[in-house]
């Protein structure tokens, strides 16, 4: 936005953010250009309402004039401890890619200002490959290890897949021609490995942006491989309500909050965008004192904290603040083209019974068989009658 100084510009790509690694880089490009920027995610688990953060602040950036990139990290969501065969991460690249378009809509956020840059386009190619190669023959196992402390699942026996991860990450960076790496502040590990190798490659050092991480339902870090600790973009209102009734949320008790946090780090930046004035309701009889209404997140958690506001009249407030921005996505992937996305980026599961077949269902099943298959049912029928046995080993 030409309207805006470099220093205004500045404000705005900062606001609300943890830390700023780069401080003077980026102060330095703004009084040239526009500021080149990316914000990557590994399409493992499900995106959920905590990735509004980040969607918050790419608003920002465009406000500020500048170029953003979003990465759609296919290789590194297979890389991460093979949570999935690349088949299947391939899918979830394709619903990471319609879900955070129907957010960054819901939001006003323009896509056609956006760029979106699938991992396994580039990441594969010969001159990144040796890249890589380079990049493996000067970074030490410990400074890999450490980078992915935070990011990477940790396992007993860490596989080589794990390494590799941090690595490429600062790669991507060079690949993506940017300036910045943007992404939550348990990424840091990962921006400071960056910031010491690609200047050994002969590369530029990038300057890096970090949000800070919003708790989970129970206080924990909000993890898409933890369904009890997130809210799913498409979980419906009775779920939102359900998981919410179980939150923590200790009376007076400001600490560790996910509800807080997420009413701090995303609905009011949310309902602030474009110079709005935010507005939290939570709607009560009036024999309970009536509706209330908040219009800054500091008057909330004061009132939270000296207990006028009781926890379950926030709850109350929060379910019908995440169904509210939840209904526009919800909507969308009504699609069938958008459900059949869904189901093919993570399939519905299907539940086996641990409890082996009767005798009685052996004999109706052999019955079964021997009318279908002639003379030959009994080879089925014993393997019908050994299949428990097989699956207590493997269990």
């Amino acid at each position: 936005m030409s309207s805006l100084t470099p220093d205004q510009k500045y404000d705005l790509i900062t606001r609300n953010l943890q830390e700023v690694l780069g401080e003077e880089k980026i102060k330095t490009i703004l009084k040239e250009r526009d500021l080149k920027l990316y914000w990557g995610s590994a399409t493992t688990g499900r995106p959920h309402v905590g990735y509004f953060v980040p969607m918050t602040k790419i608003a920002d950036f465009l406000a500020a004039g500048v170029n953003v990139k979003i990465l759609f990290a296919d290789i590194h969501g297979f890389l991460d401890n093979l949570k999935a065969p690349i088949e299947l991460v391939k899918n979830r690249a394709v619903y990471y890619e319609h879900i955070i378009k129907a957010v960054l809509t819901s939001i006003g956020v323009p896509l056609d200002k956006l760029t979106f840059v699938l991992g396994s386009s580039f990441e594969l190619t010969a001159e990144y490959t040796m890249d890589n190669f380079k990049l493996c023959s000067i970074l030490t196992e410990h400074d890999a290890r450490k980078a992915g402390a935070e990011v990477v699942k940790q396992v007993a026996s860490p596989l080589m897949s794990n390494l590799l991860y941090p690595g490429m990450q600062a790669l991507d960076e060079q690949y993506l021609d940017v300036d910045v790496q943007f992404g939550g502040v348990d990424q840091r590990k990962i921006f400071v490995l960056a910031e010491k190798y690609l200047p050994m490659l002969g590369y530029e050092k990038r300057a890096h942006l970090m949000n800070a991480m919003v708790p989970g339902l129970q206080g924990s870090k909000m993890s898409s491989s933890d369904p009890d600790s997130k809210i799913d973009f498409l979980d419906a209102p009775a779920v939102v309500k359900k998981k919410i009734s179980k939150a923590f949320c200790e009376e007076g008790n400001v600490e560790d909050n996910g509800l807080l946090a997420f009413l701090k780090s995303v609905f009011f930046p949310l309902k602030s965008l474009n110079g709005q004035t935010p507005e939290f309701k939570i709607t009560r009889p009036e024999k309970w004192g009536g509706d209330i209404l908040y219009s800054t997140y500091q008057a909330l958690e004061d009132d939270f904290k000296e207990k006028k506001l009781h926890p379950g009249d926030l709850k109350a407030g929060v379910t019908d603040a995440i169904n509210a921005l939840l209904e526009p996505i919800r909507k969308t992937f009504e699609d069938p083209k958008l459900i059949e996305i869904t189901n093919a980026a993570y399939p519905p599961e299907v539940k086996k019974s641990d409890k082996p077949p009767s005798r009685r269902e052996r004999k109706a099943m052999a019955k079964k068989q021997k009318e279908q298959g002639g003379n030959e049912a009994e080879a089925p029928a014993a393997e019908v009658e050994q299949q428990p046995k097989a699956e207590t080993v493997q269990a």
